[in-house]
């Protein structure tokens, strides 16, 4: 598996490219502007583009997906099915075969209702669910809470070294966040 990052400069909101090198199928999680560099890329290469991945219903996630569809013929996976007419429905937790990968996913309300957090390999795909030092924002300290309990139960139990590929700002690690991060409650670690 191969991963590039592509950053939306005007909303500064993370684009990413996954690779399944054996099959040159590849998938988007959450397209924010569709760039020339991006197919380009995915044309020179000659990969297939099989799907799209959205982590949750904020414009600035999904607004590359009209172009994309202009384009190419593919899949997508969300938690609500108003990102597109023929959205394949992602609830609870589970796992798909996209692309050749394994890709598991589980919900995580807080910072919306619809947060969905991508697995693939050793790599979160995390949406606006954690950042590097912070987490998403909520409405209420009620969806905060929740937010963090969910955090805490489906993102810190994993290994320190799994990496979290955030939508906005640099990636981190969950050993790092366990750490650092300074809107989740440190005692827990300690």
């Amino acid at each position: 598996m191969k991963i590039y990052h592509h950053l939306d400069f005007a909303k500064l909101t993370n684009c990413y490219l996954i690779v399944n090198e054996i099959s040159r199928e590849a998938l988007i999680i959450d397209p924010c502007k569709i760039s020339n560099d991006l197919i380009a890329q995915i044309e020179r290469d000659n990969y297939k583009l099989s799907a799209v991945l959205i982590t949750h219903k904020h414009t600035n996630h999904y607004r590359g997906l009209k172009t994309l569809r202009k384009i190419y013929d593919f899949s997508v996976y969300a938690a609500d099915n108003e990102i597109s007419d023929s959205t394949t429905i992602l609830k609870d937790d589970g796992v798909k075969k996209i692309a050749g990968l394994d890709v598991e996913y589980f919900s995580l309300p807080g910072h919306s209702a619809d947060s969905i957090v991508y697995k693939i390999g050793n790599v979160l795909f995390t949406g606006d669910v954690i950042f590097a030092g912070t987490i998403g924002s909520s409405s209420c300290s009620y969806t905060k809470k929740h937010l963090c309990n969910g955090i805490k139960s489906k993102i810190l139990t994993m290994n320190d070294e799994t990496i979290i590929m955030p939508g906005h700002g640099p990636m981190t690690s969950v050993g790092a966040e366990k750490e650092f991060n300074l809107d989740l409650d440190s005692q827990m670690f300690v």
